[in-house]
């Protein structure tokens, strides 16, 4: 295939701000993904309500790193209520190396996937 001819997907990817590690590891693993095309929305360091909701509206999906959410739970949240007022899917990505994520936050989502590459596009995909 092709990759003029593959399907790009906007996403917003939760973040926390320039140099996050579990972010950057996430990026790095969609990178790697061989005939998946994307672009994430999500500007670290850009973390206003209003830079949130500019950054979610043009993304088909939000991803959200469940790692995050211990250290940055406002700002999760706030991420969260922007993507159910805007319908957004969200995923979840487990933390790095465990299973449980946050109840709260799994009752919302559409899925919840590990850190395997070929997991989380397969899950990207079909759930769009």
């Amino acid at each position: 295939m092709f990759e003029d001819d593959l399907k790009e997907y906007p996403l917003f990817i939760s973040h926390n701000g320039e140099g996050d590690e579990e972010y950057l590891t996430f990026i790095r693993k969609l990178i790697e993904a061989p005939d998946f095309k994307w672009q994430d929305h999500g500007l670290p360091g850009k973390n206003s309500p209003d830079e949130l909701l500019r950054q979610i509206e043009p993304a088909d999906m939000v991803i959200i790193l469940t790692g995050l959410y211990s250290k940055h739970r406002d700002l999760i949240k706030t991420q969260v209520k922007i993507a159910r007022e805007l319908k957004k899917p969200i995923i979840l990505i487990r933390p790095y190396g465990l299973e449980e994520v946050p109840a709260e936050l799994e009752e919302i989502a559409v899925d919840v996937v590990g850190w395997n590459r070929v997991c989380i596009v397969e899950t990207i995909q079909e759930s769009l």
